[in-house]
């Protein structure tokens, strides 16, 4: 399980995810459970939705290729407009073209207002409805304005294909940076000696890592059980930046971040850390 908060400009964004996968020799799929949150401060629309189904095609045998498919809902929690998505499986035998998504935003009356269509891969546009067909057995024709571009992926930077075709985003998501708390992934030797292509040196510090992590959990494990035989209460684990609670939106159980992060690095104090890092 993981839980994630990020904030910007006029927005900030939380999630806790977490998921259950199926392996059926030929595929792997990974069924997200958590849910996904998105608030902009000036608007006040507070968004909430979870990901589709991820099946990773060819596991074993032959090339590997990655599919969403499924059905998500995006939820405005501020006024009730729902935002229907439908991505479609992937068959060798469809007419239709790869990795397509559809679908329909209504208001909390049902009244559907834009129809969406594209792919999750390349670019999804929008269309407002301007008359709805209803006489069609029961499945309703949209007559729509003109499409224009809600989304397009944007261009790998050079070289990409020799960085594992990640984002400009995603490959500077790890660039070191001063001040932050002993615990940050950017520091973890592994990660950045592989990064530095040593990669037998970050082998070796990674088997360390995991041997350390194994032992703080055996450790925790066997003081457990000792309070357990003395009657004795163990104090449950708690995460330093999240706490459990209710989520307010969807009124399910989440960790949400206590707000305590930045004054730590303001003041650089970081006691509260474990020490997890060799």
């Amino acid at each position: 399980m993981a839980s994630q908060h990020c904030e910007g400009r006029g927005w900030e964004t939380w999630q806790e995810f977490t998921m259950t996968s199926k392996f059926r020799g030929a595929y792997l799929q990974i069924i997200p459970l958590g849910i996904s949150h998105a608030k902009f401060t000036k608007s006040g629309n507070h968004y909430t939705w979870r990901k589709v189904t991820t099946t990773v095609h060819n596991i074993i045998v032959g090339k590997l290729w990655v599919d969403n498919h499924g059905e998500m809902d995006i939820i405005n929690h501020k006024n009730g407009d729902k935002c229907h998505l439908k991505f479609s499986t992937y068959s060798y035998f469809s007419r239709d073209i790869p990795r397509k998504v559809t679908g329909v935003i209504t208001t909390k009356e049902g009244d559907a207002k834009w129809v969406l269509t594209g792919t999750w891969d390349k670019k999804m546009e929008g269309a407002k409805i301007l008359h709805v067909d209803e006489s069609n057995k029961g499945k309703p024709v949209f007559e729509t304005g003109p499409h224009f571009t809600l989304w397009e992926k944007k261009p790998l930077p050079p070289g990409a294909e020799k960085m594992y075709f990640f984002t400009r985003l995603a490959l500077e998501l790890n660039e070191p940076e001063e001040g932050v708390a002993p615990t940050d992934c950017r520091i973890r030797p592994d990660q950045r000696l592989m990064e530095d292509g040593k990669w037998d040196e970050a082998n070796k510090y990674k088997v360390q890592l995991e041997d350390k992590q194994r032992a703080a959990r055996k450790k925790r494990e066997l003081e457990a059980e000792e309070a357990k035989k003395k009657g004795e209460d163990f104090p449950p684990y708690t995460p330093t930046w999240f706490v459990r609670k209710t989520d307010s939106a969807t009124g399910n159980p989440i960790h949400m971040y206590n707000g305590q992060y930045w004054d730590c690095k303001q003041k650089q104090d970081w006691s509260r850390c474990p020490e997890i890092y060799i």
